[in-house]
């Protein structure tokens, strides 16, 4: 079924659509649809594929903070209600795998693993199940660990950590964050398991001016803003009070330093707390969450990423070298594969406060890239991450199935 080798260099103009034997009906399905980088990229990548040929639509809630995203992309929607036990969405799904002989449904979350393969054995048309991991763990439940693999057809891990530890598990029994103490693999066939990396928007994360969004958040010209981006919900959110406690510290090194923190979560009176305690105020400060996050990359002069839990590959990572700029961040999981492409900044011992601040002091003190080496970095990141990239893997993974014997 498959021409030709799929996975051909990302970077030759129409390299997955010269591999498409034919178009494929593909539907992902996403529950969530919240935001956040794994609603974004599965988004993306569904708007990607539809680029390369393929009949692509996405299924999800009408009012995700996404599904509007997804028709502004001109992806077909289908929306769907979850329901008590995620009936009706199972129910729903098998009508329209039905209705539009889906040959690839692709599950984007692990509450849609279970929906996704039920929905495929009651529609009768027999698609192939993908189910996609984006986190740096095995499903919770014993019994999805114990029987995950022998019902679906591919589960797709977003990086080689995550394939790892779900091939062979992970411990970290020393790390105060107990959600690294122990991470259980999955049972089954190892096989089915397969690495394609997210894919990230190279159109819109690469270097560009930053004034208007400095003056948002209210930074003068000659401030050195350190930011983190992400969620921050309890315990530690992704770091941010590591991040606080390292610029309490780089403050009286750097006077003209400043640090942001670009995002939401339940954590953000601890946060304003834990400033105000710090002696940060007016120097630290949590901005609105933005949905615009590439100008937040460029408006940034360093990407700071002090994460102690568990990590898949940490998209900010790519999208802040993809802008040009420096990342410092935790040495843990998948985050060197992120920081592997560009290289351009520090990767620090996890939990070391004193070695965050004494990365940030030398890092303010250092001159920024001229544009055309931030386009390099662009470029050196685009290779290995672009969307074009993901959608390329993925439909080279889709025709695979495609070419295998059904499931019983």
């Amino acid at each position: 079924m498959r021409i030709g080798n799929t996975r051909e260099d990302p970077g030759e103009p129409g390299a997955a659509r010269a591999g498409l034997a034919r178009p494929l009906r593909v539907l992902h399905l996403n529950s969530m649809l919240k935001g956040g980088g794994t609603d974004d990229r599965s988004v993306r990548i569904a708007h990607a594929l539809k680029a390369t040929g393929h009949v692509v639509s996405l299924a999800g809630p009408a009012d995700g903070e996404f599904s509007e995203v997804v028709r502004d992309l001109g992806i077909r929607f289908h929306p769907l209600r979850t329901g008590l036990m995620k009936i009706p969405l199972i129910v729903a799904a098998a009508r329209l795998l039905r209705s539009e002989n889906v040959e690839i449904l692709h599950a984007r979350h692990g509450r849609d693993y279970w929906p996704a393969i039920f929905a495929a054995r009651l529609s009768s048309v027999r698609p192939r199940v993908v189910l996609s991991r984006h986190l740096a763990k095995s499903p919770g439940s014993w019994l999805s660990r114990r029987f995950l693999l022998s019902q679906c057809d591919a589960l797709v891990a977003v990086s080689h950590f995550v394939a790892k530890v779900l091939k062979e598990g992970d411990s970290d029994p020393a790390s105060d964050n107990p959600e690294r103490h122990r991470r259980p693999p999955m049972a089954g066939d190892h096989r089915k398991i397969h690495v394609v990396y997210g894919g990230f928007d190279m159109a819109r994360f690469r270097p560009a001016g930053s004034s208007e969004q400095r003056r948002l958040w209210g930074l003068q010209p000659a401030q050195y803003a350190f930011a983190m981006v992400g969620t921050y919900d309890f315990p530690r959110g992704k770091g941010q009070p590591e991040f606080l406690r390292a610029a309490a510290i780089v403050k009286k090194r750097v006077p003209h330093a400043r640090f942001l923190i670009v995002g939401r979560g339940n954590m953000k009176d601890a946060l304003e707390q834990q400033i105000e305690e710090l002696g940060l105020k007016g120097i630290a400060w949590l901005t609105p969450y933005s949905m615009d996050m590439p100008a937040a990359m460029n408006a940034m002069d360093c990407m700071v990423l002090p994460q102690v839990g568990t990590e898949a590959i940490p998209g900010v990572i790519c999208e802040a070298h993809a802008c040009g700029k420096p990342v410092i961040a935790s040495d843990l999981d998948g985050s060197g594969e992120a920081f592997a492409a560009a290289k351009y900044g520090e990767l620090v011992p996890r939990g070391s406060i004193e070695s965050f601040a004494q990365a940030m002091a030398r890092w303010a003190q250092s001159p920024p890239l001229d544009l055309p080496a931030r386009l390099q970095l662009h470029h050196r990141v685009a290779e290995k991450f672009s969307l074009e990239r993901a959608a390329q893997d993925l439909s080279a993974l889709y025709y695979e199935l495609l070419e295998k014997e059904p499931r019983g």
